[in-house]
């Protein structure tokens, strides 16, 4: 079974410091959908929890207040800089249960939205990928592809988000013009382009 690990900020959640300090976490699109259809399925995070002496106690808080029930396993939980393939390596590491061995790194996956700390988590043997939305594709060892998805004529950027809510196509931010670039799965790029969109897979990202 593989083990999954998140990163938090831009990926799992966006945080914002309260008056009194606390922090809070407000999970962005489609994330806990994905959290929930791998319920059965040992999550983790690796993250950065900021300075101060009490960064990890409030970024902790804010996890399980944000996402009640779905990171119970708090030795999955690991708290530091992602600057190089160590905290990854502790990732791997801590998988290990009941005096049995850890599970190995290739059935991890680390999904993150920053490319260097990807192929940090890829150097220590970790698969990876760029969006929750996404996070199946890691799993089964399919591509994820840059791509750009040309809006047919009378439909919007909202016709796009409401058919890549529905699969693994992740619309970026652009230009506000007729190509739209994205982060898509070839099962992605298949149920858009049976719905009018025409989608150009350019280059394949890094898996591990």
């Amino acid at each position: 079974m593989p083990v999954l690990f998140f990163d938090i900020g831009a990926t799992l959640a966006d945080a914002a410091v309260e008056a009194d300090g606390s922090l809070t976490l407000r999970p962005r699109p489609r994330v806990l959908a994905v959290l929930d259809a791998f319920a059965r399925t040992r999550k983790g995070i690796v993250s950065n929890p900021g300075p101060g002496e009490d960064a990890v106690a409030r970024a902790g808080a804010a996890l399980h207040a944000a996402f009640p029930g779905r990171f119970p396993d708090e030795a999955l939980v690991l708290w530091g800089a992602k600057n190089s393939p160590a905290i990854f390596e502790r990732a791997v590491a801590a998988t290990a249960r009941d005096g049995g061995p850890a599970v190995p790194a290739d059935a991890c996956v680390f999904v993150g939205e920053d490319a260097r700390e990807r192929a940090f988590a890829a150097q220590a043997g970790l698969r990876t990928a760029p969006h929750p939305v996404l996070t199946l594709a890691a799993v089964e060892g399919r591509p994820v592809f840059e791509a750009r998805i040309a809006l047919p004529a009378g439909r919007g950027p909202a016709d796009l988000e409401a058919v890549a809510g529905t699969t693994e196509a992740v619309p970026l931010p652009g230009d506000g013009r007729r190509l739209v670039p994205a982060l898509v799965s070839v099962l992605g790029a298949g149920v858009l382009d049976r719905a009018g969109f025409t989608v150009d897979l350019r280059d394949p990202l890094p898996l591990a």
